[in-house]
């Protein structure tokens, strides 16, 4: 809410400044984003009269103007701009003048014609696109009344009036019209606002004569309110109204609609105006009801919506002509021919109210407030202001009366609280008298009976409802800074992290130390995306209210968010990547299911060298073994008790299928590893990229073994290396296994050295080379025991495999 100083002014006594305002507003518990001054920066910009107006000689779109500003001689300036003519009085700046973005303006030739200065726009000193009245979008601004040329325009601009930006929470939605604020401020400076007196001049024409209305379900529009203007004349509001309007971020249009703004901003309640005869039917109708599915209204923004049976309308009884609360609708508005205009004022459905605007992504300001709530007790008042403003601005007749098919009757709350229990609550001796004051100083109605507080509220602050909201109000109105510090009293308790979280926390120490970075992905994908890279089958989660079509789906895998950034890095030639993301996925038994149950997975990519070219290395490509190994040192800091075991798997169509192992531990299918499938990694425009992804949920559900520290051998160890040829299907792991089965109580690890395939071998076959390590630990071993227990190894390898002896 962008609340004008000088406008509050119009409410209140004010002597405090607005940057000292702005932080007693603070601390009080509104922030303040800002307090701003559109003239700051500004010099030299004065209004100046125009002439005469010639074409330039050179030019078909520049024009040589002669322009009064209040120096002894005209200033000759050259101007493009299309609107400009005699007799306009507009916005100048001087030769060494400053206006928007620092840009200094000197005197200068345009094709050779000298030009003393500009004649500028509303965008070209400061102002935004979306506030400058459309007629001057393309075009120099053009004040609608005589000003005196060699004028300051920040006056006549609203430029040099303070703006004091407050960021409202939900619940403080009572201060988004100025007299909520003025109440505040009130509140704050211990000072008494003064609001005008509404007083509205009625024709002898019966509103009701003419306009009938009706609210097919109460509860769409529990308070619904009509008025009626006759002989109406549509022209340019006056500068008062439009300073205030575009101060506030909002553009003025003409006098009709700009008042309805202006009442919005005034009460924080929105106004709606239709055009009366643009409505069908000689008596007219206005009907509140729920859309029909099919139905269609094009709105002021000239969008065409599809119309649900959730979106509440209004109708002149035969089509909408606008979506309720949130944009009138195009078919409606209010023209330059206008002559016989409704006003409408109401309280709508907060949560219809709030969809429909989300459905038809038409956020708007009104839909803000009526979202928020509105105070009732206004709801009349500003739909009065705004017949008496528009009778006077529009030069129109009021009708009598007011057509109110649905009213909600304000009624204050009362909440009873001991004065005890707020100092109790505070930590505070305040003097119940001292609370008393506080809480009149809101204009809330207090009773003292015995420290027993009655305290009754107004409607405009419908935020207040129980207890606490009391305590808050005396709160902060005393001043947080004056409540007392105190430590916290009772038995403390140690912090320590949950077995789970030390965990979670030691998977990303050894991913980073394993030299991968985390990286965070959105939770949001497409269903196709979602679907890929599954450990488990699962249905779909769908948002009901998605940002994009995008980010419509949660996420089932970790591994295509990875993708995704590991696109992002190679569009920018960050070809290494070694990523890794630990996060939850969203996995669902049946559709069903209305809630996924978040599942903790860790998944890593590598792609490009793990180690690049130097001087005295050779470049190494990342490959399967790279990224196993990452797997297989994460895998053993769980000290899990069963074997992990890697097996090659086809059953993930994204993953190649020669190159790619599903992860078990004991029996128990815990994820996978291995190379992404081309043609996956082609549509990422990718190159070779492996990656892995693991169930952490399952893995930190099996059971562990702990962790027993051995001092150093006291007795040497012996080796023996054996190179067999086997056939190529023959796994490493088949290998190591019957080695381990058959090589007694002292062999202690077995360590492949070697794989070789090629001349000198067999076709079909492949030559690997271990080494074997045995000792004892309580004695010397000797050669005896050593060479006993290799030849079981060797027999077993030659049964079992037909190895051949190298």
């Amino acid at each position: 809410m962008k609340v004008s100083y000088r406008w509050l002014k119009d409410y209140l006594a004010l002597t405090t400044g607005p940057a000292a305002l702005a932080e007693k507003i603070t601390r009080t518990g509104i922030e303040v984003a800002e307090v701003t001054q559109m003239s700051a920066g500004l010099k030299k910009i004065v209004v100046g009269h125009i002439l005469s107006c010639e074409p330039h000689p050179d030019s078909d779109h520049l024009n040589i103007c002669q322009v009064d500003v209040g120096q002894d001689e005209p200033f000759q300036i050259v101007c493009g701009a299309p609107n400009v003519t005699t007799g306009q009085y507009v916005i100048v700046a001087l030769p060494n003048s400053r206006i928007a973005d620092n840009v200094k303006i000197k005197k200068g030739k345009m094709r050779g014609v000298v030009s003393m200065g500009m004649i500028c726009g509303l965008q070209e000193i400061g102002f935004a696109d979306s506030v400058v009245p459309k007629e001057y979008v393309d075009g120099i601004f053009v004040f609608p009344e005589a000003i005196e040329p060699g004028t300051e325009v920040y006056e006549a601009l609203g430029m040099n009036d303070d703006i004091i930006d407050l960021d409202l929470t939900a619940n403080r939605a009572d201060a988004l019209g100025m007299h909520g604020v003025a109440h505040e401020v009130a509140a704050i400076e211990s000072l008494t606002p003064h609001f005008e007196n509404i007083v509205v001049t009625e024709s002898d024409v019966q509103t009701a004569d003419q306009l009938t209305a009706q609210v097919a379900d109460e509860q769409l529009a529990p308070s619904y309110h009509l008025r009626m203007l006759q002989n109406v004349t549509v022209q340019p509001s006056p500068m008062w109204l439009q300073t205030r309007l575009w101060n506030a971020g909002i553009r003025p249009i003409n006098n009709l609609v700009d008042v309805t703004n202006y009442m919005m901003l005034t009460y924080g309640q929105p106004l709606h105006a239709f055009d009366a005869d643009a409505l069908m039917g000689d008596h007219k109708q206005i009907e509140v009801r729920l859309a029909k599915t099919g139905e269609k209204l094009t709105t002021l923004d000239e969008g065409e919506h599809d119309l649900t049976n959730e979106d509440i309308v209004i109708t002149d009884g035969h089509q909408p002509i606008a979506l309720a609360g949130v944009m009138g609708g195009l078919n409606s508005q209010i023209t330059a021919d206008t002559k016989n205009m409704i006003i409408e004022a109401a309280v709508f459905a907060p949560t219809a109210v709030r969809k429909t605007a989300q459905r038809h992504n038409l956020r708007s300001d009104a839909s803000s407030r009526f979202e928020k709530g509105v105070n009732v007790a206004d709801v009349q008042t500003a739909l009065d202001a705004a017949a008496a403003m528009m009778t006077d601005l529009g030069n129109g007749q009021v009708t009598a009366g007011t057509v109110s098919p649905t009213n909600l009757v304000p009624t204050d709350k009362v909440i009873e609280i001991e004065a005890d229990r707020i100092n109790r609550v505070l930590g505070t001796e305040i003097a119940t008298q001292t609370i008393v004051e506080l809480l009149e100083r809101f204009g809330f109605g207090v009773v003292n009976t015995d420290n027993h507080l009655t305290v009754t509220i107004p409607p405009r602050r419908w935020d207040i409802e129980i207890q606490a909201d009391i305590i808050e109000e005396v709160a902060r109105l005393y001043g947080y800074d004056n409540l007392p510090s105190t430590l916290p009293t009772g038995d403390m308790t140690t912090g320590a992290l949950t077995t789970e979280q030390k965990a979670l926390r030691q998977t990303r120490h050894t991913l980073e130390g394993a030299g991968l970075t985390q990286a965070i992905s959105y939770a949001l994908t497409t269903p196709e995306k979602a679907r890929q890279f599954t450990l488990v089958d699962s249905a779909l989660t769908v948002l009901d209210w998605p940002m994009t079509q995008d980010h419509a789906h949660l996420r089932m895998n970790l591994i295509t968010g990875l993708l995704d950034d590991a696109a992002y890095n190679v569009a920018r030639k960050q070809t290494n990547l070694a990523l890794y993301e630990q996060g939850r996925v969203f996995l669902k038994q049946a559709k069903a299911q209305v809630r996924p149950t978040e599942i903790e997975y860790v998944a890593g990519l590598m792609s490009g060298e793990r180690q690049i070219k130097t001087w005295q290395t050779t470049a190494v490509p990342v490959d399967f073994y790279t990224i196993k190994g990452v797997v297989e040192r994460l895998m053993a800091t769980y000290n899990l008790t069963a074997a992990v075991d890697y097996r090659p798997t086809q059953d993930y169509p994204e993953m190649h299928p020669g190159r790619t192992a599903a992860i078990y531990v004991g029996e128990q299918l815990v994820g996978f590893v291995g190379q992404v499938h081309p043609a996956v990694a082609k549509e990422y425009h990718l190159k070779e990229t492996y990656v892995f992804q693991l169930d952490l949920a399952q893995i930190l559900a099996l059971p562990t073994s702990s962790v027993t520290a051995k001092p150093a051998p006291k007795f040497p160890e012996i080796t023996r290396d054996i190179a067999i040829q086997v056939a190529d299907q023959v796994s490493n792991a088949a290998i190591v296994s019957a080695i381990k089965a058959k090589g007694g109580a002292y062999l202690c690890s077995v360590e492949l050295f070697d794989v070789y395939a090629g001349s000198h071998i067999d076709a079909g076959k492949k030559s690997l080379a271990y080494t074997l390590t045995y000792l004892n630990e309580s004695a010397t071993l000797t050669e005896e025991e050593v060479n006993l227990a290799f030849e079981k190894v060797v027999a077993e390898l030659v049964a079992t495999f037909d190895a051949k002896i190298r």
